[in-house]
């Protein structure tokens, strides 16, 4: 435990910064999801329910499972890219903090569990507004909240790794717009990766969202079919992410030394 108390108090320092901005992700956080769910579950679901597909469960449960894992991806983008460069470029915080007894592997150990737990909160407040909407049962979308929020450190690790070796934010909204919007919508979040042509279905399963989605769908939903999931075991899903998160720690943790201590 005496090991963990510089990556504790960074990750305090952390929850101090966030209790002066919380007010401005409130919208995001309750909004989002509302609107999500309305324009995607309730409008786009009606017109799939009534068609021809025959779908195991509602559009709209099938859609709140994904979008649960692809709104944590993007909440941990957000954490990964521009909180980073704020902290290694525009204010400088990281270099502050190693100034202290905090090393840089502390810091993106502190980071990660800020993220891990802010990612919690905002994927349980997804789950709980999916429940009203009648599109999951309360108790398995409070249990895939876990690996939603496991998605999120994982794409925060990972831009983080990426985010310490640039210079400028100029490739950051090209990294969103280029990688995390083609991710959101082609990683079986709206429709099954099996719908994808053949060439392009072991690059969906390649990527992190596609593990965090069918986790979080096995779990919701643990009576889907195979024609909704895949027949990969929830617990490979499982390891791929927990071992892409742990890779890009230790590579974050690298870089991040390399660039506070040139």
């Amino acid at each position: 435990m005496a090991a963990l108390t510089p990556s504790i108090r960074f990750f305090e320092s952390q929850l101090v910064e966030y209790k002066r901005t919380w007010r401005s992700s409130v919208f995001s956080s309750f909004g989002n999801p509302v609107m999500f769910l309305a324009a995607m579950g309730l409008g786009l679901g009606r017109l799939v329910d009534s068609g021809t597909g025959d779908l195991e469960v509602p559009y709209l449960a099938f859609v709140a499972t994904g979008l649960l894992a692809a709104g944590a991806m993007q909440s941990g983008a957000g954490e990964g890219l521009w909180r980073v460069m704020a902290g290694v470029k525009w204010r400088k915080n990281f270099h502050g903090a190693i100034t202290t007894p905090v090393s840089p592997a502390d810091i993106v150990v502190g980071r990660a569990i800020y993220v891990l737990l802010r990612t919690i909160a905002v994927t349980l407040i997804f789950a709980i507004v999916a429940w009203l909407f009648g599109a999951l049962e309360l108790g398995p979308g409070l249990l895939a909240v876990v690996p939603a929020a496991i998605t999120g450190v994982c794409f925060a690790m990972a831009l983080t790794a990426f985010t310490v070796t640039q210079e400028t934010d100029e490739n950051l909204a090209s990294v969103f717009r280029f990688v995390i919007l083609p991710l959101f919508l082609f990683s079986g979040t709206f429709f099954p990766v099996s719908q994808l042509p053949g060439f392009l279905q072991p690059v969906a399963w390649a990527t992190p969202l596609f593990h965090g989605v069918e986790l979080c769908r096995k779990v919701a939903l643990p009576d889907v079919g195979g024609d909704l999931v895949s027949a990969v075991p929830a617990w490979v899903h499982l390891v791929y992410l927990v071992v892409v998160t742990g890779i890009s720690m230790f590579l974050a943790a690298r870089l991040l030394d390399r660039r506070l201590r040139p």
